[in-house]
């Protein structure tokens, strides 16, 4: 007998989109429990920069996949497919929809589509990758990568630190590139049936989204959010190279900065891959 695929909702769409706003209406009609496919909201402690579910939000439906790991400590996108797919079945034996939603399109590809296979992480290397940008400069790691993988940088955006440095590691640690590795993979079987709903919203509105969302993050507290994790972990932190908590990092104890630092978030939410 064959085993019938479980069916998975997948809301996914940029940062301030509203997926947030459609799933948790869905939620009102149907009987949903949510998956949370976003590469930051699995740290603890780093809930407003993120924009983690709140306690009135997840009071509608159930929230997975949030708040796993302390942000020293690594998570792979293959840990996060190992727990999605048992939590799936769960949620499915429930009686229940399991519904993906987020931003980060990595995760969603690898549970969807499966996982090519590319070396494992290693921490060394990713230190000097990281302390390599910081000492010769914003854009040395995409130039590197540009010149060994031209089409893994034409989609990674020279601010994602994070894609830049797995893509180089991937070249350094086999040889190869990550375009070839996943190329070889892109006829995986697909493991669910899968509805996928994405806002489509006018630039305009998107960017006036964005706007409203970079405020709000500085009005309920990043920066003290920022600060907290900086004095007790260091500005160094992994987890904090990325978009929003970058921006503080840079401008957290320069005087007179507000204004810039708004900005520079408002500009980089806006710039596609660049999270």
């Amino acid at each position: 007998m064959i085993e019938q695929k479980i069916p998975l909702l997948v809301i996914c769409g940029p940062t301030a989109s509203g997926k947030t706003g459609w799933v948790l209406k869905l939620a009102e009609y149907f009987p949903l429990e949510i998956i949370s496919a976003d590469s930051r909201q699995v740290y603890r402690q780093m809930d407003i920069g993120t924009a983690k579910a709140t306690a009135a939000e997840r009071a509608v439906a159930p929230h997975h996949m949030i708040d796993l790991i302390d942000p020293d400590q690594e998570f792979s996108v293959a840990q996060f497919v190992a727990l999605a797919h048992p939590l799936i079945r769960q949620i499915a034996a429930r009686g229940n929809i399991p519904c993906l939603v987020g931003g980060t399109g990595l995760y969603i590809r690898a549970l969807l589509g499966g996982l090519a296979d590319l070396p494992s992480a290693d921490p060394q290397l990713r230190d000097q990758l990281h302390r390599r940008e910081l000492r010769e400069g914003e854009g040395t790691l995409h130039a590197e990568l540009a010149r060994v993988d031209p089409v893994a940088a034409e989609r990674i955006h020279p601010h994602n630190l994070v894609r830049l440095v797995r893509a180089l590691e991937v070249y350094h640690l086999s040889g190869r590139t990550l375009t070839e590795l996943q190329a070889e993979h892109q006829f995986a079987d697909q493991p669910y049936p899968v509805l996928k709903l994405a806002p489509a919203l006018e630039r305009a509105e998107l960017y006036r989204r964005i706007d409203r969302r970079a405020q709000q993050m500085l009005d309920d507290g990043l920066v003290a959010e920022v600060r907290g994790l900086v004095e007790r972990y260091s500005a160094d932190l992994k987890a904090l190279q990325t978009l929003g908590y970058r921006e503080v990092v840079r401008y957290l104890d320069l005087p007179d900065s507000d204004v810039q630092m708004l900005e520079e978030i408002r500009t980089r939410t806006s710039t596609p891959n660049a999270s």
